[in-house]
């Protein structure tokens, strides 16, 4: 380990051997659950020192279980390795300095309490500019820092308000949730996003900025074309369980042993599927020749798919189809997912110190992302770095 001791000069503490695009610079963890942590593990695979500050009880997810491997939840392992760890009680006034002192020496600070929390401590991002104008200081919310600091920020709530759960289920059954909290997800994209746009910055002005994100604003840009259509063309888009409002086919398909999502994302990738299934007319009649004509005629069309995919199992027809060209795809347990990224050659699982993990999901042809940590013990690094900030 070698660490540094901050400063203009050379503040970032790192670790041996690494040599991502983000080496040399340090970060301050505040954040905890998912959204936070999310950004700074891919911030943490390029190469930073990245320390998770805790409180005396630890990061809500580590109690998150079951699942858990060798004793310790999978949230929490899905979301912080390359970090080391330290407990920082903000109430006490020791730790409270060592935190403070933390935030002067680090290139970037996340942090997702709720705003204004971190006013009383000096750990706002005035307070801390004030030390350290070169910090890039993120915050993370639910629903801003104005009207709505008070709401807390978790992803079902956002899932409700964004308009999310409306989209989401059978178009004749009740609103339902993603099956990941896919807002903290994108909030956490989205923050990790705007510290490397600030960073970029910095690296042009010589002071650093104040990166604001909430999980709101992050799911309404999330919805892309569904909220496109509601501030373009004032419509209110409603729940059509696996089918797409602008295209047809775009869903699952029954076939002989279950369903294949098929996609005929325009004319010409239609038109093929209609010479695999054996139906070569289809692509002419004027009811389906057009995108816009399959879509307002899907009713008429979809059961004439329907009744040629039937007759073979949904391996038979992703195989052929594949080979045409035609988008598609069986649908798939998550073990199937991560299997057939193994036989696609994507490599998508890492092994840290015995602890498995999802790879990052970039690839460098010069800076490849490091493994050099498993996710820490609650206060697995607390001893080094109490003394490195203490020094």
């Amino acid at each position: 380990m070698v660490i540094s001791a901050g400063g203009a000069a050379g503040r970032a503490a790192t670790m041996e051997g690494s040599a991502g695009p983000l080496s040399g610079l340090l970060v301050a963890d505040f954040s905890r659950i998912l959204a936070g942590p999310y950004a700074t593990m891919l911030l943490a695979d390029l190469g930073p020192d990245v320390v998770k500050v805790e409180g005396p009880g630890g990061d809500d997810t580590r109690t998150w279980a079951p699942p858990v491997h060798d004793g310790v939840a999978t949230y929490y392992l899905g979301v912080n390795r390359n970090k080391r760890s330290v407990v920082l009680d903000l109430t006490d006034a020791g730790d409270l300095l060592l935190a403070r002192r933390l935030a002067q020496r680090a290139d970037v600070m996340i942090q997702n309490f709720r705003p204004g929390a971190l006013r009383r401590f000096g750990l706002d991002y005035d307070t801390v500019a004030a030390a350290n104008d070169r910090i890039v200081y993120a915050s993370i919310s639910g629903f801003g820092a104005a009207a709505g600091a008070d709401l807390p920020g978790y992803d079902l709530m956002v899932q409700a308000a964004s308009g999310l759960m409306s989209l989401t289920g059978a178009a004749d059954g009740p609103p339902y949730k993603a099956g990941v909290a896919v807002f903290d997800v994108i909030a956490g994209l989205h923050a990790a996003v705007g510290i490397l746009a600030a960073l970029r910055h910095r690296e042009r002005s010589g002071v650093g900025q104040h990166v604001t994100v909430d999980l709101l604003s992050s799911a309404l840009s999330g919805l892309v074309n569904h909220a496109s259509a509601h501030v373009a063309a004032g419509v209110v888009p409603v729940r059509m369980g696996n089918a797409h409002p602008s295209i047809f086919p775009y869903e699952p398909l029954p076939t002989a042993d279950g369903e294949l999502v098929v996609i005929a994302g325009n004319d010409a990738q239609f038109r093929t599927l209609c010479r695999v299934l054996g139906v070569p007319e289809l692509a002419d009649d004027p009811r389906f020749r057009r995108n816009q004509d399959r879509t307002a005629n899907r009713d008429v069309l979809r059961p004439l798919l329907v009744a040629r995919l039937v007759q073979r199992s949904s391996e038979a027809w992703f195989g052929d189809l594949r080979a045409a060209g035609v988008p598609c795809t069986p649908i798939n347990a998550l073990d199937r997912g991560v299997a057939l990224a193994r036989e696609l050659g994507l490599d998508p699982v890492v092994d840290v110190d015995g602890v498995p993990g999802v790879r990052h999901p970039v690839g460098f042809s010069a800076t490849p992302p490091r493994y050099d940590l498993p996710p820490p013990g609650l206060d697995e690094h607390g001893d080094e770095l109490r003394a490195w900030l203490a020094g």
